[in-house]
């Protein structure tokens, strides 16, 4: 069950310079070094006339305890690349031009294994067990989620904009 709580954030670079693979690479890499598994979920690439149209949707997530688990959903689109080179104190770089848009969206999920859904008793046990039991745990995990977000899009942006400046 998803939490009430969802962060969305978007990261949008409109036509810039950047490294597909290393921005690939980049948010994968944070994603592993902060726990989570990642399920590529669809990958599909059109050719244009103005450049490739890319859509990627992962699915993050990462075990907290047997009752809780923070999921990070990022989609990537981007829109009119082409593969450009660049000169940079007299090297050549591959990198990319074009949109590159990141949604990113976290939520806190409880009871993933769905122990607490087997009867309508246990479900309302539930509701209490959340509520009054473990309120303020659950606002703790939240600000966690949240933070983790906020703290992966300002990473992301940094990084994009350090890209541009190759």
């Amino acid at each position: 069950m998803e939490s009430d709580k969802e962060i969305e954030l978007m990261v949008r670079q409109k036509a810039g310079l950047f490294d597909f693979k290393e921005l690939y690479s980049f948010v994968f890499t944070w994603l592993s070094k902060e726990g989570y598994d990642t399920d590529e979920k669809e990958y599909t690439e059109k050719v244009k006339p103005y450049g490739k149209e890319i859509f990627i949707e992962w699915h993050a997530y990462r075990r907290i305890s047997d009752y809780f688990k923070f999921h990070i959903k990022i989609v990537f689109s981007l829109i009119g690349m082409t593969d450009v080179e660049v000169a940079k104190e007299g090297t050549k770089l591959k990198m990319n031009r074009g949109e590159v848009r990141l949604d990113i969206t976290g939520y806190l999920e409880k009871d993933y294994d769905n122990k607490w859904e087997t009867s309508p008793i246990s479900k309302f046990l539930r509701g209490v067990y959340d509520k009054y039991v473990i309120r303020n745990r659950i606002l703790v995990y939240e600000d966690k989620i949240r933070s983790e977000v906020y703290d992966m899009t300002e990473q992301i942006k940094a990084f994009l904009a350090l890209e541009a400046k190759r």
